[in-house]
């Protein structure tokens, strides 16, 4: 009986033939870029899937008997009673469509011509295979026709042949692994071992060789690759490294703790990153290398944990000496000796700048306090200038009154008048006296006022008195008598002086002396 087409159909093969190939790289198992693009988030070399991935045949294809067994006819199918439509909420919950694996690959009929040309099937339906001089069974198809049975087994060696080309084009790719190569090489070789196939098997096998020689040469490469990616990414974790050690060697006194730490955030994230998106380092250098910049950050943290504590130290005790200046300010807030007071207000304020910063928020706290207390002695003194300013413009007014009275009493002639206007003063100085402040702006005019007004009476009064003096008039006639004598001797040397400029100097001389004596005259 002849097997219906379908049983030998390219796209559909017979149960009891399908091969068992679970380390087969078809199309169907190699990676698409974007599932390689995942792979190694530790920087290693993206790779492909590898040929365990290509794993498509289920225990179902598995062949279940030495010898193939026709497909029995199968009864028409009995169509299915129509289904109720489903509800939207059933839609939302259906299982998600798996996308249909790709098509098996189509061979030409010269390929497939050629690989025939190197099998046979003998009358009972054995399928033999020629290798150099000798012939290998490698099946049975019975009550089938020859050319079907060869265009089976011919087709299974243009898989194999397809499987090297897709290895080939794999070499090529740089996402490839060293161990994708070596699990690929070795299950080719069991595959090409004993093959159940038709075609050319040793051109397979030395195809096979090539695959393996450039494989080699592919590991090479990719060992280089990744030892040079690895000297690459511990240079420039070591320079993230060096950056962290910088940072830590540079703390001080002026050190901006926020903006270091905003540092060492920043080389911390930029450490994950290149731990991310590069090649994995070998664990001795990793650990030596994050031992190094965990001691950075450690150093950092312990400084920074040191200056706190001594920053919170000092707040306390600022916060301790202006809770002081408050206390001594509310103490002296509502005094009215206003000079003296103002003063210590002035020393507390210089006590306060001294005392240093509390910390944001106490200062602002402190300060309220304290403002508060000097805002009341201040405004208080201000009330009594406003009150003490409008007496002292009223007094203003008084004074001048009180000089344009004693002005009038000018001039003074002689010594009954001057003693007279001197009474009369000595009254305005009393109202004077009483009256109190004006305003400090006006005190040196309307003070030199009557000033001059006492001086004009007392030039009157010193000049009867020294009229009167014995002892003056004793002096002034002394010093006559020594001008009549210096004069009788100037007279003498004019005329027995000769030079005429010594003769000049002397009368020059003469004549001052002389106008001394018609002022004491």
């Amino acid at each position: 009986m002849v097997l219906p087409y379908f049983a030998i159909s390219p796209t559909h093969k017979p149960k009891e033939l399908a091969m068992a190939d679970n380390t087969a790289i078809t199309p169907e198992n190699t990676s698409t870029p974007q599932e390689e693009h995942t792979a190694d988030a530790e920087g290693q070399v993206a790779a492909a899937t590898t040929p365990e991935a290509g794993q498509t045949a289920s225990t179902e294809d598995a062949p279940t008997q030495s010898t193939p067994v026709p497909a029995e006819p199968k009864p028409a199918p009995v169509a299915p009673k129509p289904k109720a439509v489903p509800s939207p909420a059933a839609l939302a919950h259906k299982a998600p469509h798996v996308k249909a694996a790709p098509a098996a690959p189509t061979y030409s009929q010269e390929e497939i011509d050629k690989a025939e040309a190197f099998g046979r099937v003998d009358e009972q339906g054995n399928v033999f295979v020629r290798e150099g001089d000798k012939e290998r069974q490698v099946g049975q198809f019975p009550n089938a026709d020859a050319k079907e049975a060869l265009n089976l087994y011919a087709r299974r060696y243009l898989d194999l042949k397809e499987k090297l080309n897709l290895f080939a084009s794999r070499l090529r790719s740089p996402k490839i692994k060293a161990h994708e190569i070596d699990e690929s090489i070795a299950s080719l070789k069991e595959e090409t071992s004993q093959p159940e196939a038709v075609g050319d098997l040793a051109a397979l096998r030395t195809q096979l060789d090539q695959l393996a020689e450039q494989g080699q040469a592919r590991k090479a490469e990719l060992a280089q690759a990744r030892k040079d990616a690895m000297a690459k990414a511990i240079k420039e974790r070591t320079a993230i490294v060096e950056k962290a050690e910088d940072l830590a060697a540079s703390l001080g006194d002026s050190t901006n703790w926020r903006s270091t730490a905003d540092k060492f955030r920043s080389l911390f994230e930029q450490w994950q990153h290149h731990q991310r998106t590069t090649i994995r380092i070998d664990k001795a250098d990793a650990d030596a290398l994050w031992k190094r910049f965990s001691s950075a950050r450690t150093t950092f943290n312990q400084a920074r944990r040191k200056w706190a504590q001594q920053r919170d130290a000092q707040r306390s005790e600022t916060k301790r000496i202006k809770e002081e200046i408050i206390a001594e300010a509310d103490q002296i807030k509502d005094s009215t000796d206003w000079g003296p007071t103002s003063h210590q207000f002035n020393e507390l304020m210089d006590r306060w700048k001294q005392a240093g910063r509390a910390g944001r928020q106490d200062d602002d706290a402190l300060w309220a306090r304290f403002r508060q207390a000097a805002d009341v002695f201040f405004n208080a003194r201000q009330a009594d200038r406003d009150k003490t300013s409008v007496n002292e413009r009223e007094n203003l007014t008084k004074k001048e009154a009180l000089v344009a009275k004693a002005e009038a009493l000018l001039p003074v002639k002689d010594t009954k008048a001057a003693k007279q206007a001197r009474q009369e003063l000595a009254k305005i100085q009393e109202e004077w006296d009483a009256i109190g402040f004006v305003p400090r702006d006006d005190v040196r005019r309307i003070e030199g006022r009557m000033d001059a007004v006492d001086r004009q009476i007392k030039a009157v009064e010193d000049a009867a008195w020294n009229q009167s003096d014995p002892e003056a008039d004793a002096r002034v006639s002394s010093f006559e008598q020594q001008l009549t004598a210096q004069l009788k001797d100037l007279d003498r040397r004019i005329a027995a002086e000769q030079d005429p400029s010594k003769k000049q100097e002397l009368e020059a001389e003469k004549a001052t002396k002389e106008q001394w004596m018609n002022a004491v005259r």
